[in-house]
């Protein structure tokens, strides 16, 4: 799905994981603390997920609606992972390259289905931490 081999994505973890980090945490600092420290939710989408879904995004232009189903969360989840990780891979110096355009959840199965391959382990599945809560379906 993303193009990338195991090692090469290891290796963007390694290096773009820790300013993803630091820059969460410059953001926290700068203001003034409302709550207490872990009184807030807790991070349903770890770094990982988030480079995942940014680059499935940039390479397939999969909406950010079946991203959320994909991955469990909501869309501006989704939306907010691709506009802190983006930065990161254009300052890197990164380029994608154009996938087969997957629009809906059923081309991104079916594509899954059709390549048989399993460089991308399914979200739901990959032994992330998150949240035991599950959302509520409205």
């Amino acid at each position: 799905m993303t193009g990338l081999s195991r090692e090469v994505l290891a290796e963007l973890v390694a290096e773009l994981g820790p300013r993803w980090q630091a820059r969460q945490d410059a953001r926290l600092a700068d203001r003034p603390r409302r709550r207490a420290v872990g009184a807030a939710a807790r991070c349903r989408l770890v770094f990982v997920d988030r480079l995942l879904a940014t680059l499935v995004h940039l390479r397939h232009g999969v909406t950010h609606d079946v991203l959320a189903c994909w991955f469990g969360v909501s869309r501006s989840t989704i939306t907010r992972a691709i506009g802190e990780v983006r930065p990161l891979l254009a300052e890197r110096g990164c380029t994608i390259e154009g996938g087969v355009p997957l629009r809906t959840l059923v081309d991104m199965i079916a594509h899954l289905g059709a390549s048989r391959t399993q460089d991308l382990p399914s979200p739901a599945r990959s032994g992330q931490a998150r949240s035991g809560r599950r959302r509520r379906a409205w």
